[in-house]
């Protein structure tokens, strides 16, 4: 019992948020249809028939007994698992207890649920659950011989031993936080809740999971009803009625996700309620027996929880009991509720109460769950579910006079000044007891009311708030592109019902709370309060805006381009200024220190508020900072998101940016130099530039003529484009000679010859200036336009070389080919347009893995510039790009929301039952069944007589001619060729002669793996993959396929091992085999080397005896 003077110390920082929720439960596959079935007053029970039953192998004696209560609490689809999913082997999975798999897919559904994503949440997630004892163990696989001798036992044990329930899931999903089994019977599930709370109250965890499960693996059969028993002799739980006489047991699970109050207040979590206070104790010995409940212990738990949430019981306006509907449990139930609120209240019939088991049945070690998942639900809508089968209340319970009522009917749970609050109860046999306070959810911001910044609005302040994106970015990914399908229609569907939604809530949440898979979809639409868009977007995954793509895991590379002059415009990323606060502030910050180099501030000519006819970007001294200030900002903007380059590369004023990003220049340093080359060229005369779509070669055949002699080739854009510059009139002739000869070139829209001989009477002024600045050896390696090659530390360091830098060719296209040494490279333009892109483009080949992006749009692209940026951003992803979403949100305030989790694509993984697995039903399939002979007649049709005494004496004939196949002609007449196994085999699974509970089944090879399927090539190969197949559960394993990419561990591992030594002499040393072959082809290859190295030492006898083993 908690000490009073603690109580004062409580405060809000010892509540727990309940963030996510999952669970299974009879008659509803998830939380939401369980609790629209409990809304409804919905029975989930089954009532068998004796069909059903004789088909459960139910022998007709046991069912016929008058105490046989033909009825049970099902869950559904108890043998399906998405194995593959979770890295199970076929095998693995067959050999797992369904409360372990579905467990596991259950605690993935949380935390989804939730938000979260082990692999990239940096705190200690721990989990406390508990499951019921295997019966899958003992019922289906120990009776099962055959099987139980071909697999590991130790194996068998881990995925059936509840024991080892928690720590599975800890180590399939990367839990690192504590990871503990609980086990106190019904009252499991929520002891290990209350722990759960401890763990994050005691500072171990940072998130927890806790729940429990509880599946009887033979679910269709009925129970023997025994008088003053736990059990109801009608299928029916009447919790507290006059007519109660036990409950049912039942199957399911529940999870929930749980995180301390404060922390996930902070974090922007969705809170499906609140725990107050919980506390656990046990009877002791005070009570008439080990099963029996106890007054004294019941209240004692309950006061101490309702201590520890500081809150008066009459703001408890509900309780979900234990309530097993029994003689002597609910009586004492009620008398320990009204003792603990009388000792604060004499109120009386203010407090409604009801029983899950009344709908469900009792889930044994999930019971403490399921009624805390449904009083959660309770709360979140703000209905009391009904509690059903209560007419009169039990005589023994005196509810006119107590705090309590039983709700009858789907009420409105209204409530006075403070918010609703409830109890949950699980009371365990062997007396541990567990009681929670509950409190509904605070209420959250919606996110909704945040206003979108107008994008036709003045550009806002540095101070401006940011708020909701005009545009979002919703992303999806699958192991499977079936299952990425399945989710994009559910996404859309649950869109269209949940039309309050803030879209982007739900594009942070999934970026955030979802694992990245292989299969991956981007969405980019437009943010609107009623996600028609979104929808419409999902549902016809136009392409336009929906992108698709399968990707590998890997380490790509990013490599930054930045572009030269000739790509600026007016208005260029104007929405990035108004809606990316670092973009902006890295554009002020610039705008700032080139003021006073300017004589004017440069944003307003990036971002004029009124059209101009005049565009002053177009001027050198103006277009130049513009482009460095633009392409500088954006690529901070990129390094925020994430997107680290591995190398840089930069077109002509371009490679100014590079520079400064890879520490050569301060930025500071970097404006005055790109103000002051601005200048300089605005200085010089004027001349133009040409587009020549001819190699290098080429045109420099032309520029030897003495006419052309002072045109300078200013620069290699790719292997078939370059650039040529010089004085107008020369240029101009230049351009009608190549007519001439049918080559069509262009002139640039640029005020002076660039990179020409024109530029040569600055140089030295340009050097001087240089002179003053401190250069510094580059962080990041980038291309030298100067060289086409990497910049050395002494070039980018030497003043000389940024003089020559303005004068030389620009080496683009031998920059671009060296950067394509990196083999999977993503080449991505941090500038206006897309010139850098298509020139890079030209350099790749078909069969290229790297890939180029653009950043901004062209000025003739008549779309949002934060749509163009996001779709870069998603393609990023669908390339297996990491995005730092952390970063990608610094200056928003984003919610986690409840959204579809992953649509598992599950399978049949299930050892049957033998037939006499169930004592007194060894016979219950043939009882009223005669007895069958088979006649086995040859050719000539002798044995026709044996068959008509056969049949006289009332015995069931089945008729096998021989024919040329395998042929059922009739009932019980059929043919087949005898010197064929396959008919045999075939025949006697017609007759159902073969015991298909003990054949191992198999399942098909994996659809995900590296390699191709190439069949074995020899004997040795066939003979190891068949026991990889064995101990896999795989109908084909491919010769080059890997063992861990199908599923192999250290158990099968052991497994394998020990049956090549079986095979294959004792004596080579195969323990470290897998580790230095892990495909068939390579230990066939490693077992014939040992055993020619064997053989090769020892002398004739020797190798006889050797091999003779």
């Amino acid at each position: 019992m908690i000490n009073p003077n603690q109580i004062d110390s409580l405060s809000e920082k010892d509540e727990i948020a309940i963030i996510g929720i999952a669970g299974r439960f009879p008659g509803a596959p998830n939380v939401d249809i369980f609790w629209q079935n409990l809304r409804d007053g919905v029975e989930s029970i089954n009532f068998f028939t004796d069909e059903e039953l004789k088909a459960a192998g139910i022998n007709p004696v046991v069912f016929n007994d008058p105490n046989y209560v033909k009825a049970g609490s099902i869950l559904e689809d108890i043998e399906l698992f998405d194995a593959a999913f979770f890295g199970f082997t076929p095998r693995e999975a067959e050999i797992a207890d369904p409360q372990h798999r579905l467990f596991l897919e259950c605690v993935w559904e949380a935390l989804e649920n939730a938000g979260y994503n082990p692999e990239n949440y940096s705190g200690q997630i721990g989990i406390y659950a508990g499951a019921a004892l295997s019966s899958y163990l003992f019922l289906n696989l120990y009776p099962n011989r055959e099987f139980m001798a071909s697999v590991d036992l130790f194996q068998t044990l881990i995925g059936n031993d509840k024991d080892h329930l928690p720590t599975q899931i800890s180590y399939k999903l990367n839990l690192r936080g504590p990871s503990v089994n609980v086990q106190t019977t019904c009252s499991t599930s929520l002891v290990a809740v209350h722990l759960a709370c401890q763990s994050l109250l005691n500072g171990e965890s940072d998130i927890t999971l806790a729940g429990g499960v509880s599946i009887n693996a033979s679910q269709k059969t009925g129970y023997a009803y025994q008088e003053g028993g736990i059990l109801s002799p009608d299928g029916h739980c009447r919790a507290f009625d006059a007519n109660a006489q036990g409950t049912i047991f039942g199957n399911g699970l529940g999870v929930v996700v749980l995180k301390r109050l404060e922390d996930a207040l902070v974090d922007g979590d969705f809170i499906h309620a609140i725990i107050k206070g919980s506390a656990i104790n046990n009877d002791g010995s005070l009570k008439v027996g080990y099963t029996a409940p106890s007054v004294e212990g019941q209240k004692e738990v309950i006061l101490e929880a309702i201590a520890l949430a500081q809150v008066e019981p009459e703001t408890i306006t509900y309780v979900e009991t234990h309530g097993t509907g029994t003689s002597l449990g609910d009586p004492i139930e009620i008398e320990a509720l009204t003792q603990a609120f009388r000792s604060h209240t004499e109120e009386k019939g203010f407090c409604a109460i009801a029983s899950v088991k009344s709908n469900v049945g009792h889930l044994n070690t999930a019971a403490g769950i399921t009624g805390l998942i449904k009083t959660v639900q309770a709360l979140k809508h703000q209905q009391i579910p009904p509690s059903l089968h209560f007419f009169q209340p039990n005589p023994q319970i005196d509810f006119a006079n107590s705090p309590f009522y039983v709700n009858t009917k789907l009420a409105e749970w209204k409530t006075k000044k403070t918010p609703r609050r409830a109890g949950v109860s699980s009371f365990g046999i062997g007396g541990t007891n567990a009681h929670l306070i509950l409190e509904e959810a605070p209420v959250s911001v919606n996110s909704n009311q945040l206003s979108v910044i107008n994008s036709q609005s003045p550009i806002p302040s540095p101070q401006s708030p940011i708020t909701n994106r005009p545009w979002q970015l919703l992303l999806l990914s699958a192991k499977t592109n079936s299952a990425l399908e399945t989710a994009t229609a559910n996404l859309a569907a649950h869109l269209q019902n949940n039309p309050n939604l803030n879209l982007a809530d739900v594009a942070y949440t999934l970026q955030v709370g979802r694992q990245n898979f292989d299969y991956r979809r981007m969405v980019v639409c437009p943010f609107s309060d009623n996600l028609e868009d979104a929808i419409a977007a999902l549902t016809t995954l136009a392409p336009a805006s929906v992108f698709t793509q399968y990707q590998k895991p890997g380490n790509r590379s990013v490599i930054f381009m930045f572009s030269g002059q000739g790509a600026q415009y007016i208005n260029m990323a104007r929405e990035l200024y108004e809606f990316e606060p670092t973009f902006r502030q890295q554009v002020n910050i610039c705008a700032e220190i080139l003021q006073p180099h300017l004589k004017l501030d440069l944003r307003q000519l990036l971002y004029p508020r009124e059209t101009c006819e005049i565009n002053s970007l177009d001027q050198t001294k103006f277009a130049q900072p513009a482009l460095f200030v633009i392409e500088y900002s954006l690529a901070k903007l990129w390094l925020e998101w994430g997107v680290h380059p591995k190398a840089l590369i930069g077109h002509s004023i371009g490679e100014y940016v590079a520079a400064t990003l890879a520490g050569v220049f301060s930025l500071e340093d970097a404006l005055t130099l790109v103000a002051a080359r601005g200048q300089l060229m605005q200085k010089l005369p004027s001349g133009s530039m040409l587009a020549v779509p001819l190699s290098s070669t080429e045109i420099q055949s032309l520029l030897d003529l003495e006419i052309f002699s002072e045109i300078s080739l200013a620069a290699i854009n790719s292997p078939s484009s370059c650039v040529v510059s010089g004085e107008t009139n020369l240029i101009k002739a230049l351009q009608n000679k190549l007519a001439t000869q049918g080559v069509e070139c262009r002139i640039l829209h640029t005020s002076h010859a660039f990179h020409s001989e024109m530029m040569q009477p600055i140089l030295e002024p340009f050097r001087l200036i240089i002179e003053k600045l401190n250069l510094q050896p580059p962080q990041i390696p980038f291309i030298s336009n100067v060289t086409g090659t990497w910049i050395t530390d002494r070039e980018a360091t030497n003043p000389n070389y940024w003089a020559k830098h303005l004068r030389q060719t620009v080496k683009f296209s031998p920059g671009i080919s060296e950067l394509l040494r990196q083999a999977e490279a993503i080449f991505l333009e941090v500038g206006p347009g897309r010139t850098l892109s298509t020139l890079t483009k030209r350099h790749l080949r078909p069969e290229t893995k790297q890939i180029v992006l653009t950043s901004l749009r062209h000025p003739q692209e008549r779309t949002s510039d934060l749509a163009f940026l996001l779709n870069t951003v998603g393609k990023l992803f669908l390339a297996g790009v990491e995005i730092d979403w952390a970063g990608f949100y610094q200056h928003e305030k984003r919610y986690r929301v409840p959204l579809p989790t992953y649509p598992f694509e599950r399978q049949r993984y299930w050892i049957e039952a033998k037939s006499n697995s169930f004592s007194g039903q060894n016979d219950s399939v043939s009882l009223d069944k005669k007895e069958r002979c088979f006649v086995f007649v040859d050719e000539n049709g002798k044995g026709s007589q044996l068959i008509n005494k056969l049949a006289e004496k009332g015995k069931n004939v089945v008729t096998v001619k021989v024919g040329e196949q395998f042929s059922k002609l009739s009932e019980n007449l059929y043919t087949f060729n005898p010197e064929n196994a396959e008919d045999f085999e075939t025949l006697f699974d017609e007759l159902n002669l073969n015991d298909r509970s003990s054949i191992q089944e198999k399942h098909s090879r994996p659809t995900n793996l590296n390699s191709s399927y190439f069949a074995p090539t020899n004997e040795l190969e066939t003979e190891i993959a068949e026991m990889w197949q064995e101990v896999l559960g795989i109908k084909q394993v491919g010769i080059y396929d890997n063992f861990f990419e199908l599923g192999g561990d250290s158990l099968v591992a052991t497994q394998l091992i020990s049956r090549l030594r079986a095979k294959f002499p004792s004596s080579l040393p195969l323990r470290d085999l897998l580790i230095q072959a892990s495909t068939v082809a390579k230990q066939a290859e490693m077992i014939e080397q040992l055993l020619l190295e064997k053989i090769a030492e020892l002398s004739d006898e020797e190798v006889e005896a050797f091999l003779a083993k």
